[in-house]
């Protein structure tokens, strides 16, 4: 009970001529040969496609759906060919996976040269083991992560670090009027990313001052950290990318004083025999990281 796609090709020729004989001229075939085919396609998908008035052949509504439909899916096997071997226009978007801690500003960034061409994106966020099982299924292109995937559980994943971020501490003016970092945490709230490598560097920090900061918030999302630094609730512990427009509006500051604690990101990828064509330009941004790596992004 599948559907003939040689009765399809046909249908869609006599629907484009409007007329079987110049239809069965083009295709080479005789009149009676496709009028028995487009009967047959009429048959097993139960309508007329066809008003007949004379010898014009006008479509019915089944016939202008069926036709829409034809159209897509000889479109959707001339991409597949142009994809297979690399002729044509033809692309697929680009699905871009990140962890849901992960600044929208810098995925911003690193997307812009898929952006400038005009490129269709599908982006996806969740936790890493959810967006690595996707990549290994070939229903992701790419994945940005904070921490390079577990060699143990994937294997044949590869891990590009594409970004490494000075973390700062970012809040409203008069909370940053202290002399020194040590009292400076000791005096105001702080903010809190889930993000793994940002939090293991500031417990680090802080059991080297021996300090026990008064956490305001823990958060598993960047832009929320953003948020609640605007609303006064603390000091961010973030890169300053998170934060960049309050920062050049001057609703926030950055602290000054250095924290040694930096965010590597990585771009992860499967090895694939047709990647997605935008891999190659957004691999120079993964070999040459540029402003990605920038202590200020």
């Amino acid at each position: 009970m599948r559907l003939n796609y040689h009765h399809l090709r046909y249908f869609q020729e006599v629907a484009h001529e409007g007329n079987l004989t110049r239809a069965a001229s083009r295709l080479n075939l005789s009149q009676s040969a496709l009028s028995t085919q487009i009967r047959q396609l009429e048959e097993r998908l139960g309508h007329a496609l066809f008003d007949r008035s004379g010898r014009a052949m006008t479509l019915t509504e089944a016939g202008r759906i069926a036709l829409d439909h034809a159209e897509r899916i000889f479109e959707t096997g001339d991409d597949l060919v142009a994809t297979l071997t690399g002729a044509g226009a033809a692309q697929a978007p680009l699905r871009v996976g990140a962890l849901s801690t992960l600044s929208r500003n810098f995925q911003l960034r690193f997307l812009r040269p898929a952006l400038a061409e005009g490129a269709e994106l599908v982006l996806s966020s969740g936790n890493s083991q959810t967006l690595l099982r996707a990549l290994e299924s070939l229903a992701l292109d790419v994945v940005l992560l904070t921490d390079p995937p577990p060699r143990d559980q994937f294997p044949d994943l590869i891990a590009h670090r594409i970004a490494e971020q000075s973390v700062g501490l970012h809040g409203r003016p008069h909370r940053l009027a202290h002399g020194s970092l040590t009292e400076l945490l000791r005096a105001e709230p702080v903010l809190l990313p889930t993000e793994s490598s940002i939090r293991t560097g500031f417990d680090s920090l802080v059991a080297r001052l021996g300090v026990t900061p008064r956490i305001a918030a823990t958060v598993d999302d960047m832009a929320m950290i953003r948020l609640l630094a605007r609303e006064d609730l603390g000091l961010a512990v973030a890169p300053a990318v998170v934060l960049a427009d309050e920062l050049a509006q001057g609703i926030l500051v950055t602290a000054p004083f250095e924290l040694d604690v930096v965010e590597s990101i990585y771009a992860v990828t499967v090895p694939r025999t047709f990647p997605h064509p935008l891999l190659n330009r957004l691999s120079e941004r993964m070999t040459d990281r540029g402003d990605l790596s920038s202590p200020a992004s």
